[in-house]
C-alpha cells in the first residue's frame, strides 16, 4: 500500500486532503502540532503523530520510521496580514520547516512532494493571476511561500525530487478554524454572527476575493500525485468568480437568517483585488464545476451552527507592534 505523509492534518485543508488520500487507498500518516488545528479534524484511519515541523529531529524521525512515497505539505500559519508583525515565526513555521521536509524527501527518495503555496506569491495589481505571472510577494507570508517554491525547483534540478505546487486562495468550508482572528474571513464572520457581534471589515469592504469551497480544492490536491504530467508544474486552484467582502458579509448574514451588521475598521496593508485564472488546472485535471458561494456558505454555516462559536485566539508573540492594526493589539 502506498504510504503518504500529510502535514497540517488536524487543520482545515490538510484534514480534507488526508480524507481524500484515504479514499484513494493510501496509508496516511498525519502530523500536526495542534497549534491551530483540532484532533476532531483528523480523519479516522490515519496514523496521527503530534509534532512540530520546526523541530528538525522530529522531522527526521518521521522519515526514519516510515517509508513515504508522497508528501502532502499543508502545515503552515497562513496569516498574510499578521505575517508583517511575526516575521521570525512566519519564516520558521512556513519556510524553515518546509526545508527540513524537503531535505528528508531528497534523502529518502520520495516520489513526489506536493506543496500548497498561495496566491500571496503574486502580490498586488496582477489579477487575474496566472501561472506565467512573475511573482512579486508583498508580505512575509507570500515571500516564505515563494521561497519554498524556488527551493523545490532547485531540489528537483539538483537531486531529481519531483514536486507539484498548488496556489489555492481564500479556501473556506467545514473544519475551518473560526477562532483565528487573523485569517479566514469567512470563519471570522461566521463566528461573529453566531455571537450576535458585528462582522468586522478592514477598510470599505470593496476589496475582492474569489472564495473557494474546500471540496473544489482538496480532492484535486490529493489526486495530483497520480498524474505524472503534473510533476514540476504550478497550478492556481480555487473559485473563478470574485466577490467583494461586503457581498460576502451579506451572503453569510442570509445563511444565518440574520440582519447584515458590519463594523468598518481602519484599512490595513493588503492586496485589494486578488483572484486567479484556472485554465492550466483544467488542462491537467478533470475539475468539476465549482460550488457556488451561496451553496458553499450554506454548507459551512450548517457545520458552524452544529459546532457552535469558538472563543477567539490571540497570538501572544507579536514581534513588531508598530503599525499593528488596533483591533489586533493585545489588551494589557
Amino acid at each position: 500500500m502506498t504510504k503518504v505523509l500529510v502535514t497540517g492534518a488536524a487543520g482545515f485543508i490538510g484534514s480534507h486532503v488526508a480524507d481524500h488520500c484515504l479514499r484513494l487507498g493510501f496509508e496516511v500518516v498525519a502530523t500536526d502540532d495542534l497549534s491551530g488545528g483540532y484532533m476532531e479534524n483528523v480523519p479516522m484511519g490515519c496514523t496521527f503523530i503530534k509534532g512540530n515541523l520546526t523541530d528538525k529531529s522530529f522531522v527526521e524521525g518521521l522519515f526514519n520510521d516510515h517509508a513515504f512515497e508522497y508528501i502532502y505539505h499543508l502545515g503552515a500559519y497562513a496569516a498574510e496580514g499578521l505575517s508583517h508583525f511575526i516575521r521570525g515565526y512566519n519564516y520558521q513555521t512556513n519556510l524553515l520547516a518546509s526545508i527540513y521536509l524537503i531535505n528528508q524527501a531528497v534523502l529518502h527518495k520520495v516520489k513526489c512532494f506536493v506543496f500548497t503555496s498561495s496566491i500571496a506569491v503574486y502580490g498586488a495589481g496582477q489579477s487575474p493571476m496566472n501561472e506565467n505571472t512573475i511573482p512579486m510577494p508583498e508580505d512575509p507570508y507570500g515571500i516564505s511561500k515563494y521561497a519554498v517554491e524556488l527551493d523545490l525547483k532547485s531540489a528537483h534540478e539538483m537531486f531529481g525530487l519531483n514536486y507539484i505546487i498548488f496556489r489555492p486562495h481564500n479556501v473556506y468550508g467545514e473544519r475551518q478554524n473560526i477562532a483565528d482572528r487573523y485569517r479566514n474571513v469567512v470563519g471570522i464572520f461566521m463566528n461573529q454572527v453566531l455571537q450576535d457581534l458585528p462582522m468586522t471589515v478592514f477598510g470599505d469592504g470593496k476589496q475582492t476575493r474569489a472564495f473557494s469551497y474546500i471540496d473544489d480544492v482538496a480532492p484535486v490536491i490529493a489526486e495530483s500525485t497520480l498524474n505524472n504530467n503534473a510533476y514540476q508544474q504550478i497550478f492556481n486552484i480555487g473559485a473563478d468568480k470574485a466577490y467583494t467582502v461586503n457581498e460576502l458579509a451579506n451572503i453569510i448574514a442570509e445563511a444565518f437568517n440574520k440582519p447584515v451588521n458590519i463594523k468598518y475598521l481602519p484599512s490595513r496593508l493588503e492586496v485589494v483585488h486578488a483572484f486567479s485564472d484556472h485554465l492550466k488546472l483544467r488542462n491537467y485535471f478533470k475539475v468539476p464545476e465549482p460550488i457556488s458561494l451561496e451553496e458553499g456558505i450554506n454548507r459551512m454555516a450548517k457545520w458552524v451552527i452544529k459546532h457552535g462559536a469558538r472563543e477567539q485566539v490571540v497570538f501572544e508573540e507579536i514581534e513588531i507592534e508598530d503599525k499593528l492594526p488596533p483591533s489586533w493589539k493585545i489588551k494589557k
